[in-house]
């Protein structure tokens, strides 16, 4: 059995920081203003090193407190004397790529990604582009919250620079249009989507106005959902977390392919020319059969998280090829990939990193990848995915008031042990607390789909009862 909590190496608890930065219900601790300020200061104070003029480029999605939150963390980064390059609404990967484009110290997003839209969230990224590892994001937290600056850095408090020296804001006019330049590169050169019939869920989020661009420049026809943002209906019954409009719009248009975005367009869920819906697991599969068989896999390995089905290992193996595991959230996947020179990776949700392109998920990459793939082969989504063959699978979620160790939950490891013991070497068993909301997350794989329903339910039943 597998658990995971919200440790960093060390041993050492975080406070603010889930799997995918700091989020929370916007206004409320640790979402308010007050805090995105100080995250700020923290952050600039951090990238300040050397002689020349600092700059920290911000994007975010659509979410109505986005505004709130910009405002506050670019007036945190501006007092430390650091620049600030506003890009407004962008895909997460968007603000990856123009820190790293644009040579900035530092990169800020602001959204809670699929989450509904009274959330929100804020994540870094280093000035390469990559999010920060666990123990960048714990010196901030020790910045944030250290009670009346005990432990921290004398000048972190003191430091209040004046007159010329504060630093200023700028908007990025044409953020948009570098980032579709960009993405369309991705896509190989001798290939066009002319003839293709692409339908695209944008889920009202930061993809809005660059995916359907990205796709109808390369030549699809483009069927757009969910274009016309609100602040409010971001997520709400469509994109990747509720595919079923998309997948439906497929086989009313008679597309070729459906792609699914999330909030922040780091994750796509696709569905094939018959309307089905196609995970990441699948999508993981198909392109990673690709590239092995193109050579251009490296070290033949896929690197996903403990989430993902067994079958991708099966179909993997069946041609020479093997999957590395890791703890869930897209940025473990980056850094096991960065520390064993892979270049393939992802999540069973949608978050699938191309390394050799990108530093961090990217739902229109993906998709392009996955286009390539058909156009290249000649093959329509739905013969290609027949490679991946579920094994089946069951996931839960519990909402909890408070993330107890598991350990600590008496009832949750009797159960656990019972279906452990029942499912044998032919099945596993994860329980986790989700990083980015006030759920435990419960997985139960194996062969017979009735009975691992039951399970799943037994060790639910048992969390509820130990955190009553």
């Amino acid at each position: 059995m597998s658990t995971q909590d919200g440790s960093v190496s060390g041993g050492a608890q975080r406070r603010l920081f889930g799997t995918d930065g700091v989020r929370g219900v916007a206004n409320i601790h640790p979402m308010t203003a007050e805090m995105a300020l100080q995250l700020g200061r923290a952050l600039a104070w951090k990238v300040r090193a050397g002689s020349h003029r600092h700059r920290i480029v911000i994007g975010k999605d659509t979410r109505l407190s986005g505004y709130m939150l910009e405002t506050a963390i670019a007036a945190g980064i501006c007092s430390m004397g650091v620049d600030v390059l506003l890009c407004g609404p962008l895909p997460t990967p968007g603000i990856a790529f123009l820190t790293q484009s644009m040579r900035a110290d530092a990169g800020v997003v602001i959204s809670a990604s699929h989450n509904p839209y009274q959330d929100n969230g804020i994540k870094f990224f280093d000035r390469t582009g990559f999010k920060l590892p666990d123990e960048a994001e714990l010196d901030i937290e020790r910045l944030v919250l250290v009670e009346h600056g005990a432990g921290a850095p004398a000048d972190f408090h003191a430091l209040r620079p004046t007159a010329a020296l504060i630093g200023k804001a700028k908007r990025i006019d044409d953020a948009i249009g570098r980032y579709v330049v960009f993405l369309k590169s991705l896509f190989p050169r001798e290939l066009t989507l002319d003839g293709l019939t692409v339908v695209v869920d944008c889920a009202h989020g930061a993809a809005y106005q660059v995916a359907p661009a990205v796709f109808e420049e390369l030549g699809a026809r483009v069927v757009a959902l969910n274009v016309d943002p609100d602040g409010r209906n971001i997520n709400h019954g469509c994109g990747a977390v509720h595919p079923e409009s998309m997948a439906a719009a497929v086989a009313l248009h008679r597309a070729d392919l459906g792609i699914a975005l999330d909030g922040d367009a780091d994750r796509v869920i696709v569905a094939d020319e018959k309307g089905r819906v196609v995970d990441g697991d699948a999508i993981m599969a198909v392109v990673a059969r690709d590239l092995l068989r193109r050579g251009a896999l490296r070290r033949e390995t896929v690197v996903a998280t403990v989430m993902s089905n067994v079958g991708l290992e099966r179909s993997l193996a069946s041609i020479g090829g093997a999957v590395v595991r890791t703890q869930v959230g897209d940025r473990y996947v980056v850094e096991e990939m960065r520390r064993g020179a892979y270049n393939f990776g992802g999540e069973q949700s949608g978050h699938l990193v191309f390394l050799d392109h990108v530093t961090t998920g990217d739902g229109v990459c993906a998709a392009l990848n996955l286009l390539a793939v058909m156009k290249r082969t000649e093959r329509p989504l739905s013969d290609l995915a027949a490679c991946f063959e579920p094994v089946p699978q069951v996931q839960l979620g519990v909402a909890v008031s408070e993330k107890r160790p598991l350990e600590a939950l008496p009832g949750v490891q009797r159960a656990i042990a019972r279906v452990e013991a029942a499912l044998g070497p032919d099945g596993r068993v994860l329980v986790r607390y989700s990083g980015t909301e006030n759920k435990a997350r419960i997985l139960v794989e194996g062969p017979d789909a009735a009975a691992i329903r039951a399970h799943a339910e037994a060790i639910a039943e048992a969390l509820r009862v130990d955190l009553r």
